[in-house]
């Protein structure tokens, strides 16, 4: 055990603090003291248990990242593409307005802004976000080819427009939008599916 670190030391529950603190600041807006003053625990405390300030973002983004999936889950395993899309963009919009936690998104906030200093942190969350798009453009894909979606479409596109909302969405939370409001917005941007003619 690192010394410095309090008796009865819960690493799981400090990095959910850790986590949320990212989450509220992004990298680039969490420092050091926000750390210590959201954990209770000394820097020494916080370098012994996580790493480095860099490393204490990776753990607490793994960490996020498996919170998220208990909200998306499988959704795009769906048998309808539609309705898989549909799920995962409501079910995104609970994880983003969770009570008692940060609103809005992790990966989107801390990949925004950012100096030199936090590039690399910055092209892992924008590889995240790539890798996300890709998976909605397999399923598309997949959808086209079983006539499920309309064949004229660039699948490529459409998977943008829905990386787009995912952020949008985001945004939206971080600011106060409601997640009854932010369903029906998902609501509307469904009806852009387009049809088979």
């Amino acid at each position: 055990m690192a010394m410095g670190r309090p008796r009865g030391f819960d690493a799981d529950a400090t990095l959910d603090k850790v986590m949320a603190t990212f989450w509220q600041h992004g990298f680039e807006g969490t420092t050091m003291a926000t750390l210590t003053a959201a954990t209770g625990l000394n820097k020494p405390s916080l370098y012994a248990a996580f790493g480095s300030k860099e490393e204490m973002f990776r753990t607490a983004f793994a960490r996020y990242r498996e919170r998220q999936a208990e909200f998306t889950g499988n959704l795009l395993a769906d048998p309808s593409a539609r309705v898989g899309i549909e799920k995962v963009l409501l079910a995104l919009v609970d994880s983003l307005t969770q009570p008692g936690m940060p609103h809005g998104c992790l990966m989107v906030h801390g990949c925004l802004v950012g100096s030199a200093d936090s590039t690399a942190v910055r092209e892992e969350l924008q590889l995240r976000r790539k890798a996300t798009e890709t998976r909605i453009r397999e399923r598309l894909k997949l959808a086209q080819a079983e006539g499920e979606f309309a064949a004229a479409v660039d699948v490529a596109d459409f998977a943008r427009y829905i990386g787009t909302l995912f952020q949008g969405l985001a945004v939206q939370a971080a600011s106060g939008a409601p997640r009854k409001a932010l369903h029906r917005v998902v609501k509307l941007a469904m009806m852009a599916w387009p049809a088979n003619a």
